[in-house]
């Protein structure tokens, strides 16, 4: 599926290589999927196939290189991972807990293959994990390459606090006790900087906040309806109980029973998982929803620049809200939870309204507000569409990263050389000498 990790972790390394930086961005499990150019490597480490049956299989514990090679070829990876239904937390406790363990893990060789591929073509300045259930590959990169390790915080709880016992416990001391492997965690906003510093109990001084960064290339302003057609509410996130679309669903049944508002439709596009095809049937069981299924960056851009208001009600305290910022990023006002980044969100932006969490009388209310005042609708939008374009594109998200590559290697002793421009063949177009990332 598109996954908001795999985003912003793509848009980062495309924005870094942009600003004249060498980075690598290494697929694990499975090959990443991302509604922009991918940027990442057609290599694929830890995968998926050999992950599960070094977990479950002693054998495959020893097994050849060549072997794994084949088990780990992208396009096989690429089309099991097509097939498989969402992923539960409750069945992977064992596995979790392993992964985190790292170099005593059953994965240790796994963690080899991929510390000697760093060591004898890549040799990083910094290596960059994309989650903290990554922390047990830290301890060997560190150790073994020496570049200092960052990891980014990126909603993993939602994952973590599924776990069942024998499996909660343990997870939780290893992410605590690999915390210690990395110099720094970097969050995409205070609310989870300062929730993952309790749960991993570190300094707060050790979390950095870089907020995500759009590539902001084809957003633009909403479209009004044609005058008599109805407005459009909409919602576009992966499609599960968790994200909230059936309290959008009650709240637009709420609002379809007023007689003082203009007429308006539902409309939610989003990955839908096997597991989740029950939930969506029930949502459209009403008759109010139309569902529009995946989205690529052109059909979503689309589809937001179609609405009025953007909603997606999480029933969790959200952690990223990516689509809330590309929703902005076409004028398009939120009405969002006031819990999690959200309430941070809208304070900094002032992109839209709160409601109160998991209630959909209220998020009918803040709707029906815009509704009943497009006037303020529009300037909601376009205050938060003023802020994504001064505070949240890609190009700052990648210099406050490079920022924090720079403190650390000067605490380490070294430091990243200045980027220099090389001419190159006759069209005169520069290539940048670069600096070495993972």
């Amino acid at each position: 599926m598109y996954c908001g990790s795999c985003l912003h972790d793509n848009t980062l390394a495309a924005a870094l290589l942009e600003q004249g930086e060498e980075v690598v961005l290494v697929p694990i499990y499975t090959p990443i999927r991302t509604d922009e150019q991918d940027v990442s490597l057609r290599r694929v480490f830890y995968g998926g196939i050999n992950v599960y049956l070094q977990q479950k299989w002693s054998w495959f514990r020893r097994t050849p290189r060549w072997l794994d090679a084949l088990l780990d070829h992208p396009a096989l990876l690429g089309r099991l991972g097509g097939r498989a239904s969402s992923v539960d937390p409750a069945q992977l406790g064992d596995l979790t807990v392993s992964m985190l363990q790292g170099e005593l893990g059953n994965q240790r060789k796994e963690l080899e293959k991929l510390v000697d591929w760093l060591i004898d073509e890549i040799q990083p300045d910094i290596v960059h994990l994309s989650n903290s259930m990554m922390l047990g590959l830290a301890r060997m990169i560190a150790d073994r390459c020496g570049p200092p390790v960052v990891c980014s915080l990126s909603g993993e709880d939602i994952f973590t606090e599924k776990l069942l016992p024998p499996h909660y416990e343990p997870m939780r001391n290893l992410l605590r006790q690999r915390a210690n492997d990395v110099q720094a965690f970097v969050a995409l906003n205070h609310y989870y900087a300062d929730f993952m510093t309790e749960y991993l109990s570190v300094d707060r001084s050790r979390v950095h906040v870089i907020p995500h960064g759009l590539q902001l290339e084809g957003h633009g302003n909403r479209r009004e309806p044609p005058q008599g057609e109805p407005v459009r509410i909409g919602y576009l996130a992966r499609v599960c109980e968790e994200k909230g679309l059936h309290l959008l669903v009650d709240a637009c049944e709420i609002l379809g029973q007023r007689g003082d508002l203009p007429a308006f439709e539902l409309h939610a596009a989003g990955y839908l998982g096997s597991g989740d095809r029950e939930y969506l049937k029930k949502c459209l069981s009403t008759g109010r929803l139309t569902y529009h299924g995946e989205l690529d960056r052109a059909e979503k851009i689309c589809f937001l620049q179609s609405l009025t208001i953007f909603s997606t009600p999480t029933i969790y305290r959200e952690s990223k809200g990516l689509p809330s910022l590309e929703a902005m990023a076409n004028g398009v006002p939120l009405v969002v939870p006031n819990h999690g980044s959200f309430t941070e969100l809208i304070g900094d932006t002032g992109g839209g309204l709160l409601h109160v969490p998991d209630d959909a009388d209220d998020l009918a209310r803040q709707i029906a507000k815009l509704l009943q005042n497009p006037e303020h609708a529009q300037q909601l939008g376009l205050a938060g569409q003023q802020a994504v374009e001064e505070r949240y594109h890609a190009a700052g998200m990648a210099r406050k990263t490079i920022e924090l590559y720079q403190q650390l290697l000067t605490t380490k002793g070294t430091a990243l050389p200045q980027a220099a421009t090389k001419q190159v063949g006759s069209s005169g177009k520069g290539d940048k000498s670069q600096r070495k990332q993972l």
